[in-house]
This record gives C-alpha cells, structure tokens and sequence, in this order.
C-alpha cells in the first residue's frame, strides 16, 4: 500500500474497479474515468478532503470533533420524541381527559439523519477493532 494518500486512493480505486467489473470493457472504462479523475485534480481533492476529516476527527477539541456526538444527541431525542415520549403523552392526556395534539415530524428526514449516524457508529467501530481510533 502506498503511502501517499492520492497514490494510495488510485491504488484502492484499481482495486475497487477490479473487484466490482466483471468484463474488460467495463474495467478499461472505469479505469478511463479514475484516471480523469485523477488528472483533473478531482481524486487530489477528494484525498484531501478525507485528510482534513482524519485530523478534525482526531481531535479532542469539542468544538472540533463534537459534531458527531452532538448530531448522534439530536437524532437519539427527536426519535424518542416521535416514536416514545409523544405517543405516550398523547396517551395518558387522553385517559386523564384532556387530549392534546402534538407537532408531527418529518419521519423521512430523522430516517436519514439515523442512517448516516448509523453508518458513523458502524465506521468508528471498525476503527477501534481495527486499534485506529484514538481514544
């Protein structure tokens, strides 16, 4: 494996291609676009990029590295709102006689926001089985 992070990312890019292509017109193809891509600058940015989420995730600043944990808060509260609190605040208003209605939330967008933490979580255990993550 290469060391640096644009050859490494063209490395796993051949690798990905030769695994996911089965016919050699698909393979010279998919190698066509990765080496546009890589041409243009677009692969040296995408690298970058991850870069720049490796040091900000590596970070014990709150105000750096917090955002995941923040998001992970807002996505556990607004589905326990939605799916827990609210339907049974909705209950015991009805059984003591004085029912209320609370606000609906948008369903689809928590369902995403879960996806992504979910995927988040999933990547980060990965890394500490891995013996990557830092803390």
């Amino acid at each position: 494996m290469a060391i640096e992070p644009l050859t490494a990312a063209f490395e796993l890019g051949g690798k990905l291609i030769d695994k996911l292509f089965t016919s050699p017109k698909d393979k010279i193809e998919a190698f066509q676009k990765l080496r546009e891509l890589e041409q243009s600058g677009d692969l040296a940015a995408m690298t970058n990029q991850i870069e720049v989420n490796k040091i900000e995730a590596a970070s014990s600043n709150f105000f750096v590295a917090g955002w995941r944990p923040f998001i992970g808060w807002i996505c556990g509260s607004a589905l326990a709102v939605q799916l827990v609190v609210g339907p049974t605040a909705t209950w015991i208003a009805q059984v003591v006689q004085h029912p209320i209605t609370l606000p609906v939330m948008d369903n689809q967008l928590l369902t995403t926001l879960l996806i992504g933490m979910l995927g988040l979580g999933g990547m980060r255990t990965v890394e500490k089985i891995q013996g990557v993550a830092s803390k």
